[in-house]
């Protein structure tokens, strides 16, 4: 009896501790849409009074999921389930498109404003109608309806006030694409979160739930595409076999408004279509493709297009013929038109065998031929020059083509930033290229403004961002890396939008509303990509990463196989100072950028120190802005670093009573690896570069823990993401 006794009383202080507790453990598997009770009892007054009542008619599946969703968030945060009414009079709450509420569109808003929102828009607003103050929610379209149920709930979940509604919001770029790096074995290239989600080998007979989830959660931020395939791409998936799983997850997505694109292998003809060649000016080849879009689109009517990684890092292309790279994504874009499809061209394309800086090598190719790509061809750039690096200026092709469609690429999966074990919130990197000046069309051309084509409304419009998306149960691995695809999303519909919106949002959709909680780790997610600049590569440095696995400090790597692979090619230090000249007296990668941003880095007065050493080599003695000389600023912005990390630590532990303990646990395990991390990363560094220097580390500083030779030597087999470059 005594073990029995004993589990009676283990169980009823469980259950004791469970009914007291007002913070419950979560997984993190819904992501921001836990829709968490709210509990302040004047808000909860407020939106039961007003939201009693729903007129709401379900016409399409979207209006049925937006529907659905919103029923669930009204039981889960007000314990509210809404009495669906047949009278627009009748309801506190009207959700219908323009057509559904023709009787009230007058009082709702004018038809230039229905025009502004377009096919994806929709309106918030309070309107009284026979005396009683109501809420509507209205689009043109059922997409609309769903992005507005999942905007209005948005508002509910971070307790705005209702009364004061008066929202219009429409996407400022037309596609929204998360692009999966994923291969058909279910290995995920640069991918820190667990296997891939898509298991090719059970569907199409299978739906996993966590496939419908999946664009749920996209829906809710605006994702309006999903990449299924790796850019270093199988051409398996262009089989009948592979385009019948395709369909499958295509049909599970559509009531989202998501649509299906695939990384396609230029050389498919040859490897599943049996010809001799891939030449895009060959009729053969050219037929070869029109007949498989035909098919693609046999099976998935609303099929988006292509994504196409071409001649770079080995993969075949049009220039393996002799062609350019129009002949090639104009070939494609061919066979799609009939369909409505595009193709996504990428433009990160550089050959160890051109003598010249890899940064300037994407605008040498592709400048050229501004304004001779057909019209549903969108050229993907990456954020910067080089590859997705803590820190770069923005890409120079961003107001250098502005007769061709561009698209941006970012990468939400942290390949340089610490994989999923380093808290990095990406916003503040996508927002310091988005609203970076580019001066195309003098002063206020920002990239974002060239990317939702204010100056040439005749281009497609998008953005791309590289999933951090796997099969952990929290999707990100890292539980603040979810704030990754959200802010994507977000800026993706509105690139004005701030990082700290995104960012209170976030907090405040995935934890709670407490301010006491919001306010600090607001200041930690804002801070924490400069603080993995300092800690990494600061000073404009980049690429010094370990070789491969590209996991943690590698400044010494000399032999990867190929020059441009290496850190030393970059970072150039030696006795005289460190940097990459890439002013007129260098490789002259300063000409790419517009006047007057080309003259701001060219002058090493006027060269942001945040660039200072991407655009220029400089004496160890360099005065820099704090006075601290070259080198002594060096060490500095590293041990900040370091230090940085630690007080987010600290922040964190005082969140204990404030989050669940299930994620509380997880991130404060983490916070400790990315310390540790951090540290390897500023006395690895630090103890490199001394090598060239020859100075001291400043007084106050503490002592590296080992020897340089001990952090060379150290090897990190089982890092995951190991692939070749993206």
């Amino acid at each position: 009896m005594r073990p029995v006794i004993l589990f009676r009383k283990i169980l009823l202080t469980v259950l004791t501790v469970a009914a007291t507790s007002t913070v419950w453990a979560d997984n993190g598997y819904k992501l921001w849409l836990e829709y968490h009770k709210i509990t302040d009892a004047a808000k909860v007054k407020i939106y039961t009074s007003q939201l009693g009542t729903t007129f709401f008619q379900t016409k399409s599946a979207q209006s049925g999921v937006a529907y659905n969703e919103l029923s669930s968030g009204l039981i889960d945060m007000l314990n509210l389930k809404p009495v669906k009414v047949s009278s627009v009079k009748d309801g506190g709450l009207i959700i219908g498109t323009r057509n559904e509420l023709r009787d009230i569109d007058h009082v709702i808003a004018a038809d230039s404003l229905f025009e502004r929102i377009g096919n994806e828009g929709y309106i918030i607003k309070n309107i009284v109608i026979a005396g009683r103050k109501k809420v509507v929610v209205t689009a043109n379209t059922d997409i609309g309806i769903l992005y507005g149920v999942f905007g209005f709930l948005r508002l509910l979940e971070t307790q705005t006030d209702i009364n004061k509604l008066n929202i219009v919001e429409y996407p400022r770029t037309m596609y929204r694409i998360l692009d999966h790096w994923d291969n058909l074995n279910r290995t995920v290239e640069r991918g820190y979160a667990g296997a891939s989600i898509w298991n090719w080998h059970k569907l199409p007979g299978y739906i996993d739930q966590r496939y419908i989830d999946y664009a749920r959660a996209n829906a809710s931020v605006g994702i309006n595409g999903s990449v299924l395939n790796n850019v270093n791409a199988n051409a398996l998936i262009l089989t009948t076999d592979y385009l019948i799983k395709v369909k499958a997850l295509a049909d599970a997505f559509r009531p989202y408004g998501i649509k299906v694109y695939l990384s396609v292998k230029f050389s498919s003809p040859i490897e599943i279509g049996k010809l001799k060649t891939a030449d895009p000016l060959d009729p053969q080849v050219q037929q070869w493709w029109k007949d498989k879009a035909n098919e693609i689109y046999h099976y998935i009517p609303d099929f988006g297009g292509f994504l196409v990684k071409a001649n770079s890092e080995g993969q075949p292309g049009p220039q393996t013929y002799g062609r350019t790279h129009a002949d090639g994504a104009n070939m494609l874009a061919d066979a799609l038109a009939p369909h409505h499809g595009i193709v996504m061209w990428r433009a990160f394309v550089y050959d160890n065998n051109v003598p010249d800086d890899r940064a300037k090598q994407a605008y040498n190719e592709f400048k050229p031929f501004d304004g001779k790509f057909r019209p549903n061809v969108i050229i993907q750039v990456k954020n910067g020059a080089i590859d997705f690096q803590p820190r770069e200026p923005f890409h120079p092709l961003f107001g250098a083509m502005p007769n061709t469609s561009l698209m941006i690429e970012f990468q939400l999966t942290q390949e340089y930033l610490g994989f999923s074990t380093h808290l990095v919130f990406e916003a503040p990197l996508f927002k310091e290229c988005l609203d970076a000046d580019t001066y195309a069309m003098g002063k206020g051309a920002s990239v974002a403004n060239i990317l939702e084509g204010k100056y040439n409304r005749k281009l497609i419009t998008g953005m791309a961002g590289v999933a951090n998306i796997g099969s952990d149960i929290n999707w990100c691995g890292h539980p603040f890396a979810q704030a990754n695809w959200f802010a994507f999303g977000r800026l993706a519909w509105n690139p004005g939008q701030s990082s700290d919106k995104i960012a209170d949002e976030w907090l405040r959709m995935t934890f709670n509303n407490d301010l006491t909680f919001v306010k600090p780790m607001k200041r930690v997610m804002l801070q924490s990509r400069e603080t993995a600049v300092n800690y990494m590569t600061p000073l404009g440095l980049h690429h010094i990463m370990g070789v491969n696995t590209h996991y943690g400090p590698g400044p010494w790597v000399d032999d990867a196989g190929r020059a441009d692979w290496t850190a030393v090619y970059y970072h150039k230090a030696d006795s005289g100072g460190i940097g990459f000249n890439r002013t007129s007296t260098g490789s002259n990668a300063v000409s790419q950028y517009l006047i007057p941003v080309r003259d701001r880095f060219e002058n090493l007065n006027t060269c942001p120190e945040k660039y200072l050493l991407w655009f220029h080599h400089v004496k160890w003695t360099y005065p820099t802005k704090s006075g601290r000389n070259l080198w002594n600023e060096l060490v500095y912005r590293y041990y900040t670093g370091v230090d940085s990390v630690k007080s987010m630590q600290q922040i964190w532990n005082n969140m204990a009573s404030k989050v669940d303990a299930e994620r509380f646990t997880a991130v404060k395990q983490l916070m400790s690896i990315q310390y540790q991390e951090a540290q390897r990363w500023r006395d690895a560094c630090v103890l490199y570069f001394q090598t060239f220097s020859q100075l001291p580390i400043p007084p106050g500083y503490e002592t590296p823990a080992h020897a340089l030779s001990y952090y060379r030597d150290q090897k990190f087999l089982m890092a995951p993401g190991i692939g070749g470059n993206q």
